[in-house]
């Protein structure tokens, strides 16, 4: 089984498992005590704090460590917002940050505190001018991540950063992404991280808080971590994070120009390899190992087993694979499509033979899962190829006012009724009728499925028509599509 989901959790690293192992004999005691095996215990969480804050850019009494990379978002954002009260209660985050971020900012909001998403452009990054013009008086505290977790977009922290620093307000950074790969440029004033994400154990996360930043703990006190993060050290964990870090941060600049050089293989390669593919997020400024994509006409749920079951372990941001049936917030923010999204995320060590069998095996996949769907095989820009035995429904669309009979030129308002119909079943029925409408005639999908308000757009500018907007309807929305070419 090939393993291409680092960007969920990366493989524990051998320097963290030596670590982990030698630690469970050594860092066992509490290391509050002054007794010789608290006292042993003590220096290994010293050193522990050393060499991650060396490797954030940071000084050990700014750093902390947590429980989890969640719980550091949380301690971060609440002790700030609560240090700042005075200041008051706007809050600004951008709309692609990990729902650690949102659900703490959701959480705020619903406390009584005001709250500024700020858009992101297609590529997933945000326009620095954006936070500087959010920025108030009464702004309390920023967040940006440093890199998305879903399409690996890196975002301008130094200049975010430079803009909150001139308005006096805080910069918290959720560098879970990016601080395996170094640290987070700019002037910023909170950070948190995760130890899974670079190699280390689940259960550490680390907080840092610059000296001189208004900071008020939530929650009970405790004596233990400067008491942002109550309770008994996991010190062996810890120890293998930061041990973990340090090793992959030794290992960074090679493993970096080799996993750049795969995924932009799979970036070229894969809208060649798969009709109606869309491969997003930024070309350039972008984390080295992951590559991200969406195709037409699938669904994702069925796409990721069906990948599975040829030895690739794979994530999607694609809402057929959410019990919710919500697009990712992410894709939705970027308004790009999110039917048969895939994202690959590589680790280090990946090898170029599995890159290459990966994109072996893609295009049948891909074909399979559209042709169980009943899916168009047609490109062309007219008329699309009907799906034969497919999962697609055998009726024809029902026409507004009449019979099917009708000549093409009094077929200008054919309707396809999705409803109750998920993705990616409302794209594949409207790209089957696309031809039988004129050019000028227009196509209204009724779906009651959140993803076609993105995928219907987004399949409009993958294909050359216009979308006309949306209406309500009855059950569900009615969504406009005019054929112009």
């Amino acid at each position: 089984m090939v393993y291409f989901d680092a960007a969920s959790a990366a493989p524990l690293h051998p320097v963290a498992r030596q670590a982990l192992l030698a630690s469970l004999d050594e860092g066992w005691a509490d290391p509050a005590r002054l007794y010789r095996e608290g006292r042993r215990a003590r220096m290994l969480l010293d050193a522990a704090r050393e060499a991650a804050a060396e490797a954030v850019g940071c000084r050990t009494d700014e750093l902390v460590f947590t429980p989890s990379g969640t719980r550091a978002v949380h301690a971060g954002m609440a002790g700030a917002l609560a240090g700042r009260r005075r200041v008051g209660g706007h809050l600004i985050v951008s709309a692609v940050e990990h729902s650690s971020v949102l659900h703490a900012a959701e959480a705020h909001e619903a406390a009584g505190g005001s709250l500024t998403r700020v858009p992101v452009d297609r590529a997933g990054a945000v326009d620095p001018a954006a936070y500087a013009a959010a920025l108030g008086e009464d702004t309390a505290l920023a967040c940006l991540q440093s890199a998305n977790h879903e399409v690996g977009t890196e975002q301008p922290v130094a200049r975010v950063a430079e803009a909150c620093r001139a308005a006096g307000v805080p910069l918290l950074v959720d560098a879970a992404q990016s601080l395996g790969w170094g640290p987070v440029e700019g002037d910023w004033s909170l950070l948190t991280g995760s130890a899974h994400k670079w190699g280390g154990p689940s259960g550490v996360g680390l907080l840092v808080v610059r000296k001189g930043v208004r900071f008020a703990p939530q929650g009970p006190g405790d004596e233990r971590e400067s008491g942002r993060a109550p309770g008994f050290e996991n010190l062996p964990a810890v120890v293998a994070a930061a041990a973990s870090l340090r090793a992959v941060r030794a290992e960074a600049a090679a493993e970096a120009g080799r996993l750049r050089e795969l995924t932009e293989r799979i970036r070229a390669r894969v809208p060649r390899l798969v009709p109606d593919a869309e491969v997003v997020g930024d070309p350039e400024h972008r984390l080295p190992g992951v590559v991200t994509f969406s195709c037409l006409y699938v669904d994702g749920e069925t796409l990721l087993h069906e990948l599975d079951r040829t030895g690739f372990s794979v994530s999607s941001g694609s809402s057929c694979t959410s019990s919710t049936l919500t697009p990712s917030h992410v894709l939705k923010a970027m308004g790009v499509l999110s039917e048969g999204n895939v994202r690959v995320s590589l680790p280090p060590g990946t090898s170029a033979e599995d890159v290459e069998r990966f994109l072996e095996v893609l295009p049948g996949t891909v074909a399979a899962v559209r042709e169980r769907l009943g899916a168009p095989t047609g490109t062309g820009p007219g008329r699309e190829e009907r799906g034969r035995e497919g999962g697609a429904r055998e009726e024809r669309p029902r026409e507004e006012g009449g019979s099917e009979e009708r000549g093409p030129e009094e077929r200008a308002g054919l309707v396809v009724d999705a409803i109750g119909r998920r993705c990616p079943i409302p794209v594949i029925e409207l790209a089957k009728v696309i031809g039988e409408v004129p050019v000028g005639g227009t196509v209204r999908v009724l779906a009651d499925d959140e993803a076609a308000r993105l995928d219907i757009p987004a399949w409009c500018e993958m294909r050359g028509q216009e979308y006309a907007g949306e209406e309500p309807a009855e059950t569900g929305t009615a969504y406009l599509v005019r054929r112009i070419r």
